[in-house]
């Protein structure tokens, strides 16, 4: 397969809105291995999820591009980059963009001219998300909406692995759900934090159709078994989603 090829099967994953994907965190992985640790799990997963940390939005400091310009040509699954730094340069996104990003995410806590950046990762030729923090409004991207192809929605406070689901996220979720539907626009709703299989269920029932899990997979003692549990319960929670809508 040449690397159009490839390209094309990626981004046509993106957009099918009839499954939910599966976004494993490297950032729980044994980065020593990392990857060999990504190579395990690639058939019971869609995308990578990748948390690109600056030490200032975020207290830790995680990997930079040159690290998923190593990645990328060793794995059969795209990259989601997820950028929790202040102020990401043109320059930044310019380099993960050229390591090989599917997916290009900013805070919108970070920016003040998002929609000036938004575009720019779509010059790039990356599919442009927002991610919201969870004390941040809905409204953050009110009028953004047609600059964006995924809407993540933060449900722990970002810069830590292992940390627990916040409960009223759930609501958030459902809201943003109906935002996106009222808006006519194909975006994804992506979930980041404290997911697991027993929540798993409810977060694809309230509208989320990606899912990131980083402890809940490479935390456990079967990363391909955790990863297929969760997704097999997500791709049933879809399903039942689905026709619940159709009997309205």
């Amino acid at each position: 397969m040449t690397q159009r090829d490839t390209d094309r099967k990626h981004r046509s994953l993106f957009l099918d809105r009839s499954a939910p994907l599966l976004c494993p965190s490297i950032l729980s992985c044994d980065l020593a291995n990392l990857v060999s640790s990504v190579r395990i799990i690639e058939d019971v997963a869609d995308i990578i999820h990748c948390d690109i940390m600056d030490g200032q939005f975020v207290p830790n400091l995680t990997f930079g591009a040159p690290v998923l310009k190593h990645l990328t040509p060793q794995t059969t699954l795209p990259l989601d980059v997820h950028l929790m730094v202040e102020n990401p340069s043109s320059d930044m996104l310019r380099s993960f963009a050229d390591a090989g990003a599917l997916v290009m995410v900013v805070h919108a806590e970070t920016e003040t001219h998002l929609q000036r950046m938004l575009a720019e990762i779509r010059e790039l030729g990356c599919f442009a998300g927002v991610a919201l923090n969870p004390a941040t409004s809905l409204d953050h991207i009110r009028w953004v909406l047609p600059d964006i192809d995924m809407l993540l929605l933060m449900t722990v406070n970002p810069g830590f692995g292992g940390q627990s689901f916040i409960p009223q996220m759930k609501a958030k979720i459902e809201q943003a759900r109906a935002l996106i539907d009222s808006s006519g626009y194909h975006i994804r709703l992506q979930i980041d934090g404290g997911v697991n299989a027993s929540n798993v269920e409810e977060l694809v029932l309230a509208g989320a159709d990606m899912i990131v899990a980083g402890s809940a997979i490479f935390g456990s003692e079967d990363p391909v078994k955790a990863a297929g549990e969760i997704r097999k319960i997500m791709q049933h929670a879809h399903a039942k989603r689905l026709s619940l809508i159709d009997l309205i």
